[in-house]
């Protein structure tokens, strides 16, 4: 049955000619597909990386800004320049064990916090 189709011929051609070229034609054509579909990938994947990149300056940027509106000294000169605020006084700072004197009496202790010299 299969012997006369190796042997068959189509207008001068052999029928397995014929099938082993439009084979070839569907391999040629289907691996034409993929590589165009796999460089289409790889342009998203450089669209990514480049957008990661960006992503990581902006980081980077954010982080500096960050830390220059975190500066103490920064902090210190806006407290007293907008709001008036001032360090506080020694004889401002008490002990925990003093807290219910200056509550009850709603001023600074007279005696001296731990760690200070009187």
């Amino acid at each position: 049955m299969f012997v006369g189709v190796f042997n068959r011929r189509y207008r001068g051609f052999r029928v397995v000619d014929l099938i082993a070229l439009a084979i070839l034609l569907v391999l040629a054509l289907t691996s034409y597909a993929f590589k165009t579909l796999a460089e289409g990938m790889s342009a998203d994947t450089a669209g990514v990386e480049v957008q990661i990149s960006d992503e990581q300056s902006r980081i980077h940027l954010l982080d500096a800004e960050i830390a220059h509106l975190d500066d103490p000294g920064r902090i210190e000169r806006l407290s007293t320049q907008y709001l008036g605020l001032q360090a506080a006084a020694p004889e401002q700072e008490t002990t925990a064990d003093a807290l219910p004197q200056v509550a009850l009496r709603g001023q600074a202790p007279t005696t001296p916090a731990k760690g200070t010299k009187p």
